[in-house]
């Protein structure tokens, strides 16, 4: 598991010095930014898990691609595991927002796991698709970065008929043995251009390609692409608060620099800021990947704003309201009640 890095304490604030630029100084707000419906849903399913059966509650990979919520969760009992060989037999596991293989959920059931599944509900469609292209028995062209959780659950329900394509690069080495039954699907985090990129290629290759019913590119992460492509047009840097391994995060500072910015940077906290990436600029954008809580963005706003940076303007290119539903063993609380937030997650709260 990736490393949780300690976060800074308030003493270390101002740390940033408002030198003065050629320009005035302002920051742009992507919106949307920060958590979508999906990773709502799933930190919300570890909490009250531990609420329900008490700690400790464990978690098969990274509930959600986010070091401070993994470090979070890991303070209130959760116990964050790479396989589910490592859950003693009996006990409670979550399955994480990015979905996992029915190799996975089998083996949970085969050492007598309490299984709760929250994969985000727009993965699980790509699943499905998956399940039923297979069924028809077309060749599926995943693309997807290898190795990512996300990938490893979709082509897991048909490994038989999946060929990973791990970007436009690797249209080229692909074959198939029927040309006239291809179909491509998607991880949903991947950069929107990128991805239309590959399947332009693909199509040249195989004029007979077929699409998925629909977009298997989540709503949040193209909202996200689209709200900083708006801000990197206007701004001499960009900043991302997101993780290492988060592929829809890593997404947003590639899209910033293709669509404009001067420089791009991602950050996990507002510490990791250098004084240097502020030199000559009077522009900041500022935005968050999908796995990213408000509070660690308004902490790097605080920081630019001590920097002199205290004018912020968001810029708005879509509004987001979709809600998912918890795991149906998490709706009713303790007492056997509808939750809250079942329907809805945090934002019903």
């Amino acid at each position: 598991m990736p490393r949780i890095p300690v976060k800074r304490d308030a003493g270390e604030r101002g740390r940033l010095q408002d030198i003065p630029v050629q320009g005035h100084k302002r920051v742009l707000l992507a919106a949307p930014r920060g958590y979508c419906a999906g990773v709502d849903r799933a930190v919300v399913a570890v909490e009250k898990a531990l609420e329900h059966y008490g700690a400790p509650v464990y978690v098969r990979k990274q509930i959600v691609h986010n070091v401070h919520v993994v470090s979070e969760l890991e303070q209130q009992g959760a116990i964050f595991v790479d396989e589910v060989d490592e859950v003693p037999t009996g006990a409670h596991v979550v399955f994480s927002a990015h979905g996992v293989s029915p190799a996975v959920v089998n083996a949970a059931a085969d050492r007598g796991l309490l299984a709760i599944d929250a994969t985000c509900p727009l993965v699980t469609k790509v699943h499905r698709e998956a399940v039923r292209f297979a069924r028809d028995d077309f060749e599926i062209l995943l693309i997807g970065h290898e190795g990512h959780e996300e990938v490893e659950g979709t082509a897991g329900e048909a490994p038989e008929h999946v060929t990973l394509v791990n970007g436009p690069e690797d249209v080229d080495r692909i074959q198939v043995k029927d040309p006239d039954k291809v179909v491509w699907l998607s991880q949903t985090t991947l950069s929107v251009d990128e991805t239309m990129e590959t399947v332009r290629r693909l199509r040249e290759r195989f004029p007979n390609l077929q699409d998925p019913p629909s977009d298997d590119i989540c709503y949040a992460t193209q909202n996200r692409q689209v709200a900083i492509k708006k801000v990197a047009e206007d701004a001499d840097l960009v900043i991302v608060v997101g993780s290492a391994n988060s592929s829809n995060s890593v997404r947003l500072v590639e899209v910033a620099l293709e669509y404009g910015a001067k420089a791009a940077y991602r950050v996990d906290y507002a510490s990791e800021i250098r004084q240097e990436w502020l030199d000559g600029v009077a522009t900041v954008g500022v935005t968050s990947g999908a796995s990213v809580p408000e509070v660690l963005v308004q902490e790097v706003l605080a920081d630019l704003s001590g920097a002199g940076y205290a004018e912020v303007q968001e810029v708005k290119t879509a509004e987001e309201d979709l809600m998912f539903s918890l795991p149906k063993e998490l709706r009713k609380d303790i007492s056997g009640k509808q939750d809250a937030r079942a329907l809805g997650g945090r934002g019903q709260a």
